[in-house]
């Protein structure tokens, strides 16, 4: 290792350093906003990936282009009956579940 990659810092580590350590109320909103803009960038990604504008995916699954656009841009909670309606409905998808501890 280069004396110039000593001074790297892990993400991890960052995380740690920035937010404190994992189980911390502050770690915590930040995890779960992190979730949430993953979510939306998620579906504005499948949404663009099947040549779909807001508005199409909206009807489609029987919502708003303002709502959509809400949640692509993390600005609003969703309700897992939405959500699986956007996928299932709106995206031809299956929405798959996963629990890590």
């Amino acid at each position: 290792m280069n004396k110039a990659n000593n001074d790297l810092t892990s993400f991890a580590d960052h995380l740690d350093d920035q937010y404190g350590k994992r189980g911390t109320a502050i770690r915590e909103q930040y995890e779960e906003e992190f979730e949430s803009f993953r979510l939306g960038t998620m579906l504005q990604e499948l949404r663009k990936k099947q040549g779909l504008t807001q508005e199409q995916l909206a009807v489609k699954c029987g919502t708003t282009k303002t709502y959509i656009s809400r949640i692509e841009n993390n600005a609003s909670d969703i309700r897992l009956s939405t959500l699986m309606r956007i996928i299932h409905e709106g995206l031809g998808g299956h929405l798959k579940f996963s629990v890590d501890f």
